[in-house]
């Protein structure tokens, strides 16, 4: 299809106002490298919020949702577990307060408050700056592939090869796309750091949530007149040991792609996803744009209320528009476009059904605003890599004494070589999906074991923590070589298994962390856990202090809120498929949760008490 000019410079304007944010927060940003990475600590929890929501709305995540959405119905609600969605309620209730009371600038550094910084201090830090690196780099290029293949169906090749000094095989066109829009989320974020990026972001979630609002009303109205056939099954949330999901005589084509997911028992892929959730959940944020989020806030209470609010802000709108993407695929299948190279490919639907289906002037806001998406998860971990190259390893090993205009420079090139290497990366990446299931089954996989233990393992040492990183590392890259076929998601216990013989062998092989430096950890981090030998000698240095005893109400609230966090992911989908007596129980469901949380855990943040209070 052609774009109207009038969408055409709908979409030029919003890449123009980025640009100009970039250019008007330069100034501040360069002042020091904390006002760089984290916007000098002064951006207020509510525009942080909206930003990781916003850096979280990505279009890469949000073509493959739109996908599970269409293929698997109600029971998609629960795939991204995979990520999982929930550990955003563990950071809530009370992982973000923890962090966020170390006072550093990345969570390399936050490492060395926690094993000191002697050599296996260093070691700890050093696989923490690899790991963190490794993440960036993947989550680039999962965005550099899923925007590319995004624009591939609204700016055909054939469209502007003429003008264009050079031939592309079919294939690595979503990877040209991917460059030229990657350019401009380069410009902003490396120019204005963590500020330009939350203004950029705040500006990009508005347009996102009301493209999200027009699709849904679009697919509402189809469905009036349109009888949505799709097979039994796919209006339950609920499941068995299998899915027992047939698109025979409808869409026959989608069964292929059930087999290709190796979902078809959902029991046992729930299980362990569940599993790995809550462990992945429990080790805090990984080191990227989540992170820096948290250690940009202004304080421990304004971190918890930050990450609260990314699932209030992010699931109504997000999966407002996922649903009304996919009513709309499977009413006017016939109509879509989803061939690639040949095959059919699901991840299409998006863009598919956006050229089909949006009317001239929203069609322009829409692009926009999933444009505005890959470019706010693009630049958060743009800002995240950059972190950990200039502070983690420039300003620690190479050039302590660097001056501001040093590392303003090196801010900017820094940025630039990480995009390259993403790049390339993403040169070598199947699909949206592929690298997907390796970061967050994989990778992911290989970070659990030593940063649970870190939280909650007095012994547990810099040794451990590197060996058994390094025992989780090196498996999560070669075992898709070794098994091909096999979802990653199903040898994350073997990865995890390896990974926590590392973890103890190497805790066990050394003395334990510094006494001075696992007091002062306690002292301000408070942790609960197995913490006793340092709570007595912290105990007998300060008879005031008490230890962390909300253990059990930490995990009720935690509970509550992943009740909350999914009625806000189901409320949404019902809205649009216009189910009156599921929709009523889900609002129903929020409001009792709300009123919970609000009791258990708001108003003990806002009185300061017990375990809230800033430190």
């Amino acid at each position: 299809m052609e774009l109207s000019w009038f969408d055409v410079s709908i979409v030029l304007v919003y890449l123009l106002s980025t640009i100009i944010i970039g250019l008007l927060v330069k100034k501040r940003a360069s002042k020091d490298i904390g006002a760089y990475l984290l916007g000098g600590n002064k951006l207020p929890w509510y525009m942080l919020g909206l930003s990781n929501a916003s850096g979280m709305f990505d279009i890469s995540g949000t073509m493959w949702m739109v996908a599970l959405a269409f293929v698997y119905g109600l029971k998609s609600i629960w795939i991204p577990w995979l990520w999982p969605a929930f550990n955003q309620i563990f950071l809530m209730v009370f992982l973000s307060i923890w962090l966020r009371r170390s006072n550093v600038k990345t969570g390399a550094e936050w490492i060395s408050t926690r094993f000191g910084l002697g050599k296996e201090g260093r070691w700890a830090h050093d696989i923490v700056v690899v790991f963190a690196l490794l993440s960036c780099l993947g989550f680039m290029a999962y965005g550099f592939i899923g925007i590319g293949k995004f624009v591939e169906i609204f700016l055909p090749w054939e469209q502007i090869s003429s003008y264009v000094p050079f031939d592309l095989p079919a294939k690595y066109v979503a990877h040209f796309y991917g460059i030229v829009f990657t350019l401009f989320a380069v410009f902003y974020a490396v120019l204005g750091g963590m500020t330009s990026i939350v203004w950029a972001d705040v500006m990009q979630y508005f347009i996102m949530t009301i493209s999200a609002i027009v699709i849904g009303f679009i697919a509402m109205n189809a469905l009036v007149s349109h009888e949505l056939i799709v097979p039994e099954g796919w209006h339950n949330p609920f499941f068995g040991w299998k899915l027992n999901m047939d698109w025979t005589g409808i869409i026959d084509e989608v069964n292929h792609k059930i087999n290709k997911d190796g979902f078809s028992l959902f029991s046992a892929f729930f299980m362990m996803m569940l599993f790995k959730g809550v462990l992945v959940s429990m080790a805090g944020p990984a080191p990227n744009y989540d992170m820096q989020k948290i250690l940009s806030t202004r304080s421990p209470k304004d971190a918890a209320k930050m990450s609260g609010f990314v699932s209030v802000v992010l699931m109504p709108a997000r999966y407002f528009m996922i649903t009304g993407f996919a009513v709309l695929a499977i009413i006017y299948y016939d109509k879509l476009d989803l061939e690639v190279a040949g095959e059919i490919d699901f991840e299409q639907i998006l863009p598919s059904a956006i050229s089909q289906f949006v009317p001239v002037g929203f069609m322009g806001l829409l692009l926009a605003g999933l444009l505005a998406a890959f470019m706010s998860t693009f630049a958060g971990t743009l800002n995240a890599a950059q972190a950990y190259v200039v502070n983690d390893i420039y300003l620690k090993y190479v050039n302590p004494g660097a001056s501001n205009n040093r590392v303003k420079y090196l801010n900017y090139s820094s940025g630039i070589l990480v995009v390259v290497i993403s790049i390339v990366f993403g040169f070598f990446t199947e699909n949206v999906n592929s690298i997907l299931q390796w970061i967050v089954s994989a990778l992911w996989g290989s970070y659990v074991a030593s940063n649970v233990l870190k939280w909650y393992w007095w012994r547990f040492n810099g040794s451990g923590y590197f060996w058994g990183m390094v025992a989780g590392i090196i498996p999560a890259l070669f075992f898709p070589i070794i098994f091909p076929n096999t979802l990653e998601l199903y040898y994350f216990p073997l990865l995890l298994l390896i990974s926590v013989i590392g973890c103890v062998g190497g805790t066990y092989l050394r003395p334990p962390t510094n006494e001075e430096t696992l007091k002062s950890f306690y002292k301000s981090v408070r942790p609960w856990g197995f913490w006793k030998p340092i709570h007595i000698k912290v105990k007998a240095e300060n008879p005031e202090f008490s230890r962390n005893k909300s253990f059990g109400k930490d995990m009720f609230n935690v509970a509550i809120g992943i009740v909350a966090q999914t009625s806000l992911v189901i409320i949404p989908i019902y809205l649009v498929l216009m189910e009156k007596v599921p929709l009523f129980i889900s609002v129903l469901i929020l409001i009792v949760c709300a009123l919970i949380l609000k009791k258990t855990w708001w108003d003990k943040l806002e009185n300061g008490e017990d375990e809230y209070e800033d430190v």
